[in-house]
């Protein structure tokens, strides 16, 4: 019998700057998904990569004074790497937008719209802000920037292709209908709602080469280069090979339920924008799209580099490791809404859910298992557990809402900790050695299962307990130390 399969992405970030927050809690949210799937059975495809197109990528690469190619691919191996920092499963998928089966791929879904009469020529003028790769109205702007890059958009005034994406109003609103659940959350989905019945406008697809000369070129006009995030788009389905033998296409997508993770600035790109591109050549449309909310800093801030309230993902692993970081993003941000952040507030986090949490908890149950010389090697979990907890847990998995999901991982280890304090089984093995053992047997399953629980948010962790409880160990150092 062939495995059931899931389908997960990340956008893509551009290559220009390192990751940052934002871009950790994205990517490390769809890898815990992925890890819960694939303990449930699933054969999971876990897609992620870089976008290494447009403007922006550009003007870094000329200001860095440095070949176009060999910046892009140099910073390409600084992603994949901080992609190992964050404890990203070994066997993610990588695309590069760069990648030669990518192009063929954006190209061929190009001539796909262009031939089902969703592409066309016209001159016209806009503004463009360089940051956000994207368009901008006067009622997007603040005092005539950008609000997000506080930068004054460039004006454009040429000749492009066009998609015709005012054709696709009823048929979007209609898609959402039949899957209700094609963004999550709820609000975000009104929030295209809304956008969708005041009017699509048609956009812009390609840029003269002449002007802009880094990117994919258009089929058939060798004076235009894609629009980039009509090139970015398409990776979802070119790491597929939809091109190719198309095996993965059809099992993965077409077949499949296939899930993308973005920021809420990406909401209209992905929800929307996309969704259209997809009825406009012809390909399944996604089925879900969960929608992050931004990291703020100290006061509600967005974290900007001017400000100075930047938290580099990199420091939080350097100061409190990489589980610490997974436990940061999964159990204390909001999974949907934006989250406020400070290093007094990490450090807060550190020490009462990981340190006195479940690192005091597994030093607890394990040393008595150590004192006591109690045979533990066969108690390590390999099944899912039978209790509300987990049901809990799975309930809240299953519908992305991974603090949730850790919530119910956390109820567990305060009631283990109220058991030990009720029950003090240290105590009662000297009184009753069959009672007290049989206790502490019975508190090694529970860790066994917090640990089972643990494998998708905090694979280090885990591997640590699982290893603890199958020698009948205590850490010699704690899982946590205190900060």
């Amino acid at each position: 019998m062939n495995k059931k399969t899931f389908y997960i992405t990340t956008t893509l970030p551009y290559v220009n700057a390192p990751l940052h927050l934002g871009h950790a809690t994205e990517i490390i949210r769809a890898d815990a998904v992925t890890r819960y799937k694939k303990l449930m059975g699933y054969d999971v495809f876990f897609n992620t990569g870089t976008d290494e197109h447009g403007l922006k990528i550009f003007q870094a690469a000329e200001k860095a004074g440095k070949d176009i190619q060999k910046y892009v691919d140099e910073c390409a191996v600084l992603y994949k790497d901080t992609l190992k920092q964050f404890g990203i499963s070994e066997d993610t998928h990588y695309v590069r937008t760069t990648d030669e089966r990518h192009i063929k791929s954006a190209q061929e879904f190009w001539r796909l719209c262009d031939k089902n009469g969703y592409i066309y020529k016209k001159n016209y003028q806009t503004k463009y802000c360089v940051g956000c790769e994207e368009e901008k109205t006067d009622s997007d702007l603040v005092d005539g920037k950008c609000p997000i890059h506080s930068s004054v958009p460039e004006l454009i005034d040429e000749e492009n292709y066009f998609f015709k994406f005012s054709a696709f109003g009823d048929r979007l609103l209609e898609l959402y209908e039949k899957n209700p659940n094609l963004i999550i959350p709820t609000s975000r989905m009104n929030e295209m709602r809304e956008f969708i019945k005041r009017g699509l406008r048609d956009f812009s697809i390609s840029r003269l080469k002449s002007k802009m000369s880094w990117g994919i070129e258009v089929p058939g006009d060798s004076e235009h280069v894609m629009y980039v995030w009509f090139d970015a788009l398409t990776n979802y389905i070119s790491t597929l090979d939809w091109l190719g033998n198309g095996e993965n296409f059809k099992k993965y997508w077409e077949e499949g339920t296939p899930v993308q993770y973005c920021g809420k600035d990406n909401t209209r790109f992905q929800g929307v924008m996309w969704q259209a591109m997809l009825m406009a050549a012809g390909v399944t449309p996604t089925h879900t799209i969960v929608v992050d909310g931004f990291i703020l800093g100290e006061g509600g801030v967005k974290m900007s580099k001017s400000l100075g309230n930047i938290i580099d993902p990199l420091e939080i692993i350097k100061e409190y490791g990489t589980d610490a970081l997974r436990y940061f993003i999964l159990k204390e941000f909001h999974p949907f809404e934006d989250t406020a952040v400070s290093k007094d507030q990490l450090k807060e986090w550190y020490n009462a859910g990981l340190a006195n949490g479940i690192g005091n908890l597994t030093s607890r149950i394990m040393k008595m298992v150590e004192t006591n010389k109690i045979n533990t090697k066969d108690l390590v979990q390999n099944n899912e557990p039978d209790n509300a907890y987990y049901r809990g847990y799975k309930i809240a998995l299953e519908s992305f809402d991974l603090k949730s999901a850790f919530n119910h991982v956390y109820l567990e280890i305060v009631g283990a900790d109220r058991r030990i304090q009720s029950i003090q089984p240290f105590k009662l093995i000297k009184q009753d050695l069959l009672a007290g053992t049989n206790e502490i047997i019975a508190l090694v399953k529970i860790l066994a299962d917090i640990s089972y629980m643990l494998r998708p948010l905090l694979p280090e962790t885990a591997n640590q307990i699982d290893s603890l409880i199958k020698k009948g160990m205590a850490p010699e150092q704690a899982l946590f130390v205190r900060k």
